[in-house]
């Protein structure tokens, strides 16, 4: 796992070098540092003050770097007993018998020490837009601590634990899984006061097998509730009464949704699409609230109405939270935009490159399809790679998404993988691009075939590496560009 910068660092201590003994069970070798400032598992982005946790991961052992670590300005490393003596002669050790087994205590310790709220947010598509809107929109009430990027793991989630400051009024967290029976340690090591399934969608079918299976296993996240939390679901999909259930069974205190239907205590009334952003009508829990979020897309209003109902429950005016949506974007991946310098004129780049499944790939298209052109004769197209872990369905769910093509304004539509040829063969013979065995393939034809007015959206899961489509376009076309078309 790599181990981007800290973003809610600050410069007051994290944790004294006497509290870190107790949680971490460990046993000190050297001068114990006064504090630590955060909390490293990668050396290459390690901060003078860390302590680094030698992790012992499945590529690489963490003890190889510990020397680094202190090189590099660690205040103190967790290590196992069998490097210990080894290590000694580089800075101040915690030595302990699992270092993994070890911060997963620290951070439960930085949960028990922690007086604020608490929200957790899983979901088979919007967990990360919708944990990441969460720490814009509440960081205007108080201090908010938050996953960086997608750390919603066995790693990631004790690791964001662990960097919790004391002083934390909301604290977000991302919760993810690839099988059954892994969302629930983590949020019974979270301990939410909030939790939000943002939606139900046929993702790691390899996996889980059925649909039904995914929403049990994100259901998990209820198990973690504290006493009296609220659960918070989607109205709209016919998992809602599965979900209700796993709610119910519970220590939840109370149930809200959020959807179209009437039924939902956040009903979406209207989206409209505007240039950077949409313009939004909901009602939330009786009151009616107009808005703006600075990201296109009916799934990011979506998305919007279960973070409205999470600050309800977490004390926040909703009116004033819903102003501040208009200063969420989209993250980059997950439908960032950029503007692309053509020489004679401009175009779009929509980079939804970091994930893909039918229900997410359908939103892009229609994002797409809703896109204003930037200028005469621009083209809306797409770039796909393939959707990956669908199970024995796959190919009927790429050569499904031909339907929603047909009937969307999208002029072109280029593929790369095998699993999107079954998409590439049956789409309609006007909007049929390039295809690819894989993108690199196709990749400069890709970047060459540009012209000022595009709209250019990039999606595939990280695995069909469509990341490298959106580099390239940048580096031709883009702000540092080296070379222009």
């Amino acid at each position: 796992m790599s181990d981007p910068t800290d973003l809610d660092r600050d410069f007051m201590p994290l944790w004294t070098g006497l509290e870190l003994v107790s949680p971490l069970r460990a046993r000190v070798i050297g001068l114990m540092p006064r504090a630590v400032y955060g909390i490293s598992i990668d050396t290459r982005t390690l901060q003078a003050g860390d302590l680094f946790f030698a992790i012992r991961g499945e590529k690489s052992d963490g003890h190889s770097y510990v020397e680094t670590a202190f090189a590099r300005g660690a205040a103190a490393a967790v290590v196992d007993e069998e490097h210990a003596d080894t290590l000694r002669p580089f800075g101040p050790l915690y030595v302990v018998r699992d270092v993994m087994a070890a911060m997963e205590s620290l951070g439960q310790a930085a949960r028990a020490r922690m007086s604020g709220f608490v929200i957790a947010v899983t979901g088979s598509v919007g967990k990360t837009s919708t944990k990441e809107a969460l720490r814009d929109v509440l960081g205007a009430f108080g201090k908010v601590h938050a996953s960086v990027a997608s750390y919603n793991n066995h790693i990631g989630v004790p690791l964001t634990l662990a960097r919790m400051p004391i002083d934390t009024s909301f604290g977000i967290f991302e919760i993810g899984m690839n099988h059954a029976n892994e969302i629930r340690p983590l949020s019974k090591m979270v301990r939410p006061h909030i939790a939000v399934i943002t939606a139900i969608a046929p993702v790691h079918l390899e996996n889980l097998g059925t649909v039904e299976a995914i929403a049990d296993a994100k259901a998990e996240i209820f198990d973690g509730l504290e006493n009296g939390g609220i659960a918070i679901i989607p109205r709209d999909t016919r998992h809602h009464e599965r979900l209700d259930e796993w709610a119910r069974k519970s220590q939840a205190g109370g149930i809200l949704t959020f959807g179209e239907m009437d039924q939902a205590d956040a009903r979406l009334l209207s989206c409209v699409a505007e240039p950077n952003g949409s313009q939004v009508s909901a009602k939330v829990m009786g009151e009616k609230l107009s808005y703006r979020i600075g990201a296109p897309g009916k799934h990011l209003a979506m998305n919007s109405l279960a973070l409205l109902l999470a600050a309800r429950a977490a004390g926040v005016d909703v009116a004033k939270a819903a102003q501040e949506l208009a200063r969420v974007s989209a993250p980059q991946g997950r439908g960032a935009q950029m503007t692309l310098d053509m020489g004679e004129g401009s175009a779009v780049l929509i980079d939804e490159s970091y994930n893909a499944n039918p229900v997410s790939m359908r939103a892009a298209l229609t994002l797409l399809s809703q896109a204003p052109l930037p200028g005469q004769g621009g083209r809306r197209i797409a770039m796909l790679g393939d959707m990956l872990e669908l199970g024995p369905e796959e190919d009927f769910l790429h050569a499904e998404l031909a339907d929603a093509i047909s009937v969307l304004s999208v002029d072109i539509v280029h593929t790369a993988g095998p699993l999107m040829r079954h998409l590439h063969d049956v789409l309609p013979q006007d909007k049929r691009g390039l295809h690819g065995a894989s993108c690199a393939d196709i990749l400069d034809t890709l970047v060459a075939s540009v012209r000022a007015g595009d709209v250019v959206m990039i999606k595939g899961s990280n695995g069909s590496r469509m990341g490298a489509v959106v580099a390239a376009l940048k580096e031709r076309y883009g702000p540092n560009k080296t070379s222009k078309g």
